[in-house]
């Protein structure tokens, strides 16, 4: 790629897909070998805790976890969906009961569809058929936003060159330029031939790759970081042979999201030598880590909370909010907050709200008015 500074000075920048070793990526094993352990280890340990649990609190953590790898991947991209269609979604096809299921729409629905493909059939093979498949599910009208965008294909670059940029129009940065649509055909039978074969990669570093190497193709119009992570998801779950997930890649890249995409921009402008890339993958699968644990002690404190309040009775409102706020409610829970949630009038908000207070359930915060908040009681065995 030929760039034209202010200044009339011709700068030539190469892209690692532009370069004659493409795609053989290289990395120094030695200074992998200690974190690769260590993700192991705790990869290892998670799934076994996991295990440990009886069904009922195992499947309530991978309705936890996944719920959250589909809302934080989208989020990536700047997209929010509602969670609970999210949530209802997944439960509805794990065949989950998990009480009345909230409607969910057809761009929820595609999106959970392709993560539990990737996720629950992580044996099935990886063609250009099935990531087409998820293509079409991510975009069910055709379009990104207001623009009508080649679905269930790969990219035709009819518009010009598939390029990563930002800034206002007229002021654009790219970041990347991705290679031309001529290439995609041979560049992605690449792909799906190395990530089906017996290589000898870990399977941990096999999944950092195949993220890395597909998001650097961007095969498609839109959707590439998205289907980039359940390409990376379905490589880990190869790893634990389980399609159970305890953790989420894209809720931690989330978190990382400024770290991630100045490491891709950096990664995709350099050689083939990408340790920086891998260590960094293994670093943020072991905070994923983190947030598994923080996960199942939600799940924990939740069941026991319910096995503490066996015999009490709620209405369907209370049940819900409560769960809610025993899942981590945004923000602080307000009468208005609870009637809008609960589809109610504020006054049955405040009649349920009284009752959970006058129970020893809830506590009412200092503020007081339209300001009042409310929250758990908490209790020395941490419900």
């Amino acid at each position: 790629m030929v760039i034209i500074t202010a200044n009339d000075a011709v700068i030539i920048l190469t892209y690692i897909h532009e370069l004659a070793e493409w795609p053989t990526f290289q990395w120094k094993a030695e200074r992998l070998a200690e974190p690769l352990a260590a993700v192991s280890r705790r990869q290892g340990l998670l799934i076994g805790h996991m295990a440990a649990l009886g069904f009922q609190l195992r499947a309530e953590a991978v309705l936890a976890t996944l719920t959250e790898d589909v809302l934080k991947s989208s989020e990536i991209e700047g997209e929010v969906l509602d969670k609970e269609q999210v949530r209802s979604s997944i439960a509805r096809r794990l065949g989950m009961d998990i009480g009345a299921l909230a409607p969910a729409d057809r761009h929820v629905e595609g999106v959970v569809e392709m993560m539990l493909d990737a996720t629950q059939n992580y044996g099935a093979p990886l063609t250009a058929e099935r990531l087409f498949s998820w293509h079409a599910a991510l975009f069910p009208t055709g379009r990104s936003g207001l623009s009508k965008i080649v679905v269930g294909a790969w990219r035709d670059d009819s518009s010009g060159p598939m390029q990563v940029v930002s800034g206002p129009i007229g002021r654009e940065k790219v970041h990347y330029e991705a290679p031309a649509a001529e290439l995609l055909t041979q560049e992605m039978a690449a792909f799906l031939e190395w990530f089906e074969s017996d290589s000898p990669i870990d399977p941990v570093l096999k999944a950092a790759v195949a993220h890395l190497w597909f998001v650097t193709i961007h095969p498609f119009d839109d959707g590439n970081g998205r289907i980039a992570r359940a390409i990376a998801d379905m490589a880990l779950a190869r790893s634990e042979k389980s399609p159970q997930r305890f953790y989420s890649m894209s809720a931690q890249i989330r978190q990382e999201r400024k770290v991630y995409y100045d490491l891709l921009e950096a990664t995709q402008k350099g050689d083939l030598e990408v340790t920086r890339w891998l260590e960094w993958f293994l670093a943020c699968l072991g905070r994923a880590f983190d947030g598994a644990e923080a996960t199942l002690s939600n799940v924990l404190g939740k069941a026991r909370f319910w096995d503490a309040h066996s015999g009490a009775a709620f209405n369907e409102r209370q049940r819900k909010m409560l769960n809610l706020l025993l899942e981590g409610f945004d923000g602080k829970l307000t009468n208005a907050k609870w009637a809008t949630i609960a589809k109610t009038s504020p006054d049955t908000a405040l009649r349920d709200l009284n009752n959970l207070v006058g129970r020893g359930i809830l506590i009412k915060e200092a503020a007081g008015g339209r300001s009042t908040s409310y929250s758990l009681v908490e209790t020395p065995n941490g419900v």
